[in-house]
């Protein structure tokens, strides 16, 4: 899936996730800023990083800014993130 505009899912509150997907031209780059990153930063990259190559998204600048969210939230924001990208209103979350 190619990311064509800019979008973002989330927000700030504690136990959330800010996902923000934009074009990009060279494969993942992604930045995550997290209240837990000394802890759980590689299973976060991972999560984010899964549930793109899911959606098939293969050049996108992600930024992930983590109020301690759950894996399944951080997989959620990151669809509806992708799916926003693309101008789609409803998801297919059998993805």
């Amino acid at each position: 899936m190619e990311i064509t505009q800019t979008s973002v899912a989330g927000t700030m509150e504690s136990s959330d996730v800010m996902i923000t997907v934009e074009p990009g031209q060279k494969g993942i780059e992604l930045e995550l800023e997290s209240i837990v990153a000394k802890q759980f930063g590689r299973e976060i990259r991972r999560a984010i990083t899964e549930t793109l190559q899911e959606l098939d998204v293969k050049n996108a600048r992600v930024k992930a800014v983590d109020k301690g969210a759950l894996d399944c939230t951080i997989r959620a924001r990151v669809k509806t993130a992708v799916f926003r990208a693309n101008g789609k209103t409803a998801c297919d979350w059998k993805v």
